[in-house]
């Protein structure tokens, strides 16, 4: 059987099979998006470095998140614009596996960027007096930075073990990036070890983080409840429900889509799942979480004020 195995060198990547017509809608669909991603983004990060009221631990975070979604949604989806309006959707194996990587790596920081997010909001409601300290800069930039690391050791891991197999196809991915669980089908040797680390990777980084956030919001609710003025309840759930918002998008699409046996779900309904988390996801978190927050607007209008002076 080894004789006859050799190292697969490209694979091609199906995509979404439909007509040319349905092809080019979705290429300028998936376009539009794509660039609101990287504008809403880019927006937020801009005004968080520019406007000194912003920077505080919760718009640092976010400054984060926002570089989190623009390079996810920049390592899957331009690859996919390009399969739709082309002929050839071939993509060398090194490639592929280094979009792997990328994938897992910015998709494990932005759940433990959440985690640390709802920490944050959970001390400044809930112990408000002890916040400066609790949340110093040392300390946020310990779990920032502990985030990404160990985010990236864990998509190591992942890539680690994938690279161990052989892989002699077939040559085509039924997806349109390179998912993990789509290039493991092309490994022609058992892959029970690769499918033990994810469902484990998956409690640690997924089941793990949104227990946390769940419990920070339970304490969070008990505390607004007790906030004795109505402006300060309404403030404090405005923020916390667009947090919640974003939480629910993200670990649900992507706890059903490595968590649920494949039985319940044909691969072409896991391609919209992983639009969920690829490209939606990162788009719609600048608009629910940041740009309806009046500091955002407010700092928005201060810059246009400062460069209409100039």
């Amino acid at each position: 059987m080894r004789g006859n195995q050799t190292w697969i060198t490209e694979v091609t990547l199906l995509g979404f099979q439909v007509d040319s017509a349905l092809e080019f809608l979705l290429f300028g669909l998936f376009s539009l998006f794509y660039t609101l991603t990287l504008l809403g983004n880019g927006v937020i990060l801009g005004l968080i470095c520019l406007d000194s009221r912003l920077h505080s631990p919760m718009y640092f975070f976010l400054s984060h998140l926002a570089i989190i979604d623009m390079s996810y949604a920049s390592n899957n989806v331009p690859k996919m614009l390009a399969n739709l309006v082309s002929q050839k959707r071939t993509i060398s194996f090194v490639p592929c596996i280094m979009q792997t990587f990328l994938y897992l790596a910015f998709a494990h920081t932005e759940c433990l960027i959440l985690m640390v997010m709802s920490y944050d909001r959970y001390v400044a409601i809930c112990h408000p007096l002890h916040y400066v300290i609790t949340m110093s800069w040392r300390v946020c930039t310990v779990l920032a930075s502990a985030s990404w690391v160990l985010s990236f050791l864990l998509a190591l891991v992942h890539v680690g073990l994938i690279l161990r197999l052989p892989f002699c196809g077939p040559h085509e991915i039924n997806h349109f990036f390179c998912e993990i669980l789509s290039v493991l089908k092309l490994a022609c040797a058992d892959t029970k070890l690769n499918q033990v680390v994810i469902f484990s990777a998956c409690v640690f980084i997924l089941l793990g983080p949104l227990g946390l956030v769940l419990a920070s919001y339970m304490c969070i609710l008990v505390a607004i409840l007790r906030i004795q003025s109505a402006e300060g309840r309404r403030k404090a759930f405005s923020t916390c429900s667009s947090h919640l918002c974003v939480v629910g998008l993200f670990f649900g699409s992507a706890i059903v889509m490595y968590m649920v046996p494949k039985s319940r779900h044909p691969e072409e309904q896991q391609k919209i799942l992983s639009l969920f988390y690829s490209l939606f996801n990162p788009m719609l978190n600048p608009l629910i979480y940041s740009l309806r927050s009046k500091e955002v607007k407010g700092a928005f209008r201060r810059v246009l004020w400062k460069d209409r002076l100039m």
